[in-house]
């Protein structure tokens, strides 16, 4: 292999030819389309679940068995359009989180990404089911502390630990697993916390006799930073924000337009309704929200067990599916730091073509 050449990302007997995972983006904006795309090019695609349900005709009566249904619906598109890798990303923090991990062991996810809670192992899921290998597991967290948390918890409980680690920097789009004022903290930086969790996982390798890679996340825009991370020990990158602007997005035309018209100072730190901040496009719905207007709004379902329902001036699950459909008078963008970038909408082949060359040029330099 040649030197200047990005390594593979193998977990066990599963290896993505390029180590790049396109970031789960939830109520729709990445579904079987882009995921298959990216999976066709040798990376990892991912279907995102939360808010899936929102895109079916009955989600506001039935919204769980939506969710579950509209996951089976996109999974067995995806594997229809790919013979490569498509992964699950589900947050541990939804209501129906069980069901929905199941559902992704069902149609034989090839890994699943849990974030947003301290990963564990759904109750109707068999400890056997879990680790067999089948599926491979990922959580994704944001510090070195978090790690030791869920590697102990599934040591003691399950006798064995996750097959990969994704840490996720600061300048992530959405929710974000910092407080605010850790978001511009040096000390929380994606390049000073990615080798505290590569030093944390060691251990657990050595226990388990296994390699566990670890995946750096959060504001990786070029082939450039995918260089600097892999030399800082990442096995791999997760990329979100450069795959809105593709062809293959399942977002509508206008979400994707809202990149390519946002502007540095457009990228703002929201307080959002589920308890955590997060990092999107300013919008006119935003700047009523935060003037106090209230958006009206019927509960469908409690989707996320962290929603302060009663406190809350609009749905965000509502918000972000009006914005995937292209209403985003009624919605807004999520959006990752470096989203002010984005200049044009591209295919995902094209994309990753681009990411390998810049990487090979700065391996060289």
């Amino acid at each position: 292999m040649s030197f200047n050449k990005l390594p593979a990302l193998r977990m066990a007997d599963l290896v993505a030819s390029v180590p790049i995972v396109q970031g789960g983006m939830g109520v729709g904006v990445s579904l079987s389309s882009l995921a298959s795309a990216v999976a066709n090019e040798g990376g990892i695609g991912v279907i995102a679940t939360a808010g899936i349900g929102m895109l079916e005709p009955d989600f506001m009566t039935n919204l769980a068995e939506a969710n579950k249904r509209a996951l089976r619906k996109e999974m067995r598109k995806a594997k229809e359009l790919t013979t490569g890798i498509i992964g699950v990303n589900i947050m541990v923090a939804l209501t129906d989180y069980d069901g929905l991990v199941e559902v992704a062991f069902d149609e034989r996810a090839e890994i699943v990404f849990l974030g947003a809670g301290i990963a564990r192992k759904p109750k109707t899921l068999s400890i056997d089911r879990l680790t067999s290998g089948t599926t491979k597991v990922a959580p994704i967290v944001s510090s070195a502390r978090a790690v030791n948390v869920i590697f102990q918890y599934w040591g003691k409980n399950y006798n064995h630990v996750p097959d990969a680690i994704v840490v996720e920097g600061p300048l992530a789009g959405g929710h974000l697993g910092f407080k605010r004022e850790q978001i511009d903290d040096p000390d929380y930086s994606l390049e000073k916390i990615l080798p505290e969790v590569i030093s944390a996982v060691e251990p657990y390798e050595q226990r388990f006799a296994k390699s566990i890679p670890v995946i750096a996340a959060g504001g990786i825009y070029t082939g450039a930073d995918i260089y600097e991370f892999t030399q800082l020990g990442a096995q791999g990158v997760q990329m979100a924000t450069r795959f809105v602007a593709t062809y293959e997005c399942d977002a509508a035309i206008q979400f994707k337009e809202a990149y390519l018209k946002c502007k540095q100072e457009d990228l703002i730190i929201i307080d959002s309704p589920v308890g955590l901040p997060g990092r999107a496009i300013k919008s006119r719905f935003l700047e009523e929200v935060s003037a106090g207007t209230k958006k009206p709004f019927k509960c469908p379902w409690k989707c996320l067990k962290t929603c302060k329902l009663e406190e809350s001036p609009y749905c965000i699950g509502l918000a972000l599916t009006n914005a995937k459909r292209g209403n985003l008078r009624n919605g807004f963008a999520f959006a990752g730091a470096n989203a002010y970038r984005v200049d044009r909408i591209v295919s995902v082949k094209e994309l990753v073509k681009t990411l390998l060359v810049e990487y090979e040029t700065a391996a060289r330099a």
